[in-house]
């Protein structure tokens, strides 16, 4: 009776890791959008837009039969810097200005910013769902077994 109880709790384990991956997400979408606009004075110290690197995870579950089954969730691995070249403005009066007069404008584009983060939105609450879900089958599981009793 025990594998419906443990394979419901690894769903719980897999949806919390996708909780933890889009929470990340959304923390670098908003340093994205409060570094948008911003200026430098070279094209490495100009910020450039930042972005999480996902990675599967993949384990077996022991113990339920002579098949193990496949198992995972999600897990950041870190996070990537845009390569993208930067806008180069030539502003000869602004304080960051390069000895030549050039300034390095972000690459964050707000609206994909915000896209991206009403994605990263959905994600976060359909991970919501899936433990609101499973935990009311493990409660519906816990009574039935203790019915049986």
């Amino acid at each position: 009776m025990s594998a419906p109880i443990n394979s419901l709790e690894q769903i719980l384990t897999n949806a919390a890791s996708g909780l933890s991956a889009q929470t990340i997400r959304m923390n670098t979408i908003a340093s994205n959008l409060a570094n948008a606009g911003s200026i430098g004075g070279s094209e490495e110290s100009t910020y450039h837009t930042k972005y999480p690197v996902f990675s599967e995870v993949t384990q077996s579950i022991g113990g339920l039969g002579s098949d193990d089954q496949p198992t995972g969730g999600v897990r950041v691995t870190g996070i990537e810097q845009s390569k993208k070249p930067l806008e180069k403005r030539y502003e000869p009066s602004h304080p960051l200005a390069d000895k030549n007069g050039f300034v390095y404008a972000t690459d964050v584009n707000p609206i994909a910013e915000m896209t991206n983060m009403i994605a990263a939105s959905k994600e976060y609450q359909a991970n919501v769902e899936i433990m609101n879900t499973t935990k009311n089958m493990i409660m519906q599981t816990l009574g039935v077994i203790n019915t049986k009793s």
